[in-house]
């Protein structure tokens, strides 16, 4: 345990500094502190020498330089178990300093603004405050370093109890640092390296760096034979699976939060009470309903089979009726907004059931990723969401209202289904899903198979095709199983000829301009 007998105190975020610095001085800490920090200790009554007047240089360039200078750092650095350093720095009239509790300028809110100047951006990249931070953290044997005011009662409470801090909570806070300073560091070569020569932001950076924290580790990846963890982002979009809560059940697995990720995006996509059913990465069962637990009936008739083991997501708190259909069911997880204590307790008897809520929010995430071999695939994110005002009606036949919304139902699924990819849909429910096939065609002979398998009549339904049909013979193919109308982003060279066919079958058709690949 090393003794706290001097702290330099100088923060850009003054949460909770005044509580922790009064505090320190109570227990007989002397502070150092400067600029805007220091006047606020000052106006609060708390006794604060100045840095400047510590090292006998005043600040200069406009506050730019003034806590680089040997009575800081020589002070910092020095190591308490070496009798070379300690005479070092006594001979040169260097006083240790024990406690750094420092933050830094606002660099990434400065330039989470659109119509941030890069004047303004470079005034926010933080020189002294990293080095201060970096020199206590490599020094962490002997010197104790905060950057989050989060950790400020419990380094207080330790400081209480022994007059300083462990040698645990010190490694544990330097480890914190240099995480936080690499971000920082990151921060500031995105934004950089994403103006191009006349200083207009680009979405995409030449440098790329990234941050995610370790939220546990799995008993092993997609295999046994795999090592696995999960990270989250450090800021995760409101509403992404990482935000998840964990009510009961077993531990998580790579893959029970891969497909739950699948299942909590496509039931976000919808309005009214839905349940979405995952198997593999697949929706297997979509609808909707007056209730959820009417949404999850019709969603299960789809695919029962492979409902078995699935992953459920619903966008409505979890309530007393639909804990009692899904729980005839065997299911690995069940996701949604809330769970209402009736709910919980029914499915408390399923011991091995996750339970996880996760807020309800439509905030996308910033960016795709997606590693290949040596590099980094990025992309915006599939966000467009097609209304009935963007279709075009391409054959003489017309989609009637209710077939139109099946149409926007069935598109909405397809979205999330991986490519080649055909959903069946009437009634707002899938009827059969055909998925991940090297060919459209085979996409549409499964999805019908997979209808008549579940006992499901196709006759009179609506189609998705998340991608256009390059030959008429993936139409004939729906056309056949029953299939009325048809949605397709349109943009083949034979749409002439898919065009004439679905007039020959006499089905309507729509065209949405654009394609829902899922890869």
């Amino acid at each position: 345990m090393n003794r706290v007998r001097t702290a330099l105190v100088s923060v850009s975020d003054k949460s909770g500094v005044v509580e922790l610095v009064r505090e320190l001085a109570r227990l007989g800490v002397a502070i150092l502190s400067t600029g805007g920090t220091a006047k606020l200790l000052a106006k609060e009554g708390i006794a604060a020498t100045e840095v400047s007047a510590h090292t006998g240089f005043p600040e200069m360039l406009d506050g730019r330089v003034k806590t680089l200078h040997p009575k800081i750092h020589g002070g910092i650095l020095a190591r308490r178990d070496s009798a070379a350093h300690m005479a070092a720095i006594a001979e040169a009239g260097i006083a240790p300093i024990d406690l750094i509790v420092v933050n830094l300028y606002p660099f990434q809110a400065t330039v989470a603004d659109p119509d941030c100047r890069l004047a303004d951006a470079i005034e926010n990249i933080d020189i002294g405050g990293p080095t201060l931070l970096r020199a206590a953290a490599k020094n962490h044997a002997s010197v104790t370093v905060l950057v989050d005011p989060a950790d400020y009662a419990r380094v207080l409470e330790e400081i209480r109890a022994g007059g300083g801090v462990s040698d645990a909570t010190r490694f544990e806070l330097a480890k914190k640092v240099f995480a936080h300073t690499a971000a920082y560091d990151g921060a500031i070569a995105n934004y950089l390296t994403a103006l191009d020569a006349e200083g207009r932001r680009r979405e995409l950076p030449d440098v790329l760096s990234l941050q995610f924290r370790k939220v546990q580790d799995m008993r092993y990846g997609e295999n046994p034979h795999q090592s696995a963890a999960f990270y989250r982002d450090a800021k995760p979009a409101a509403g992404s699976l990482a935000n998840y809560r964990q009510l009961q059940g077993k531990e998580l697995s790579y893959n029970n939060v891969a497909d739950a990720d699948a299942a909590w995006e496509c039931v976000k996509s919808f309005s009214e009470p839905a349940c979405v059913i995952v198997k593999h990465a697949n929706p297997c069962g979509v609808a909707t309903g007056a209730s959820l637990a009417a949404a999850y009936e019709k969603a299960f008739k789809t695919d029962p089979v492979s409902a078995f083991g699935g992953i459920l997501a619903f966008n409505r708190a979890l309530d007393r009726a639909s804990a009692e259909a899904l729980g005839k069911q065997f299911a690995e997880v069940v996701i949604a907004p809330r769970v209402e204590p009736a709910a919980r307790e029914l499915l408390a008897g399923k011991q091995n059931l996750r339970v996880l809520e996760v807020p309800l929010a439509h905030e996308a995430q910033a960016h795709d990723f997606k590693r290949v071999g040596g590099g980094l695939l990025v992309q915006s994110p599939d966000a467009k969401v097609i209304q009935p005002a963007d279709l075009k009606v391409v054959t003489k036949q017309a989609p009637s209202p209710a077939q139109l919304a099946d149409l926007l139902f069935a598109w909405r699924v397809a979205k999330f289904v991986k490519s080649n990819a055909i959903v069946f849909a009437k009634d707002g429910m899938t009827l059969g899903v055909g998925a991940g096939q090297m060919s459209r065609v085979d996409s549409a002979r499964i999805a019908s198979i997979k209808a008549q398998n579940a006992g499901l009549t196709l006759a009179g339904s609506c189609v998705a095709s998340d991608a256009f049909f390059p030959f008429r013979d993936g139409l004939d193919v729906v056309v056949d199983a029953g299939a009325a109308a048809v949605i397709q982003p349109g943009g083949s060279v034979r749409d002439d000829e898919v065009i004439a066919a679905a007039n020959e079958r006499g089905v309507a058709m729509v065209f949405t301009g654009i394609r829902h690949f899922r890869h």
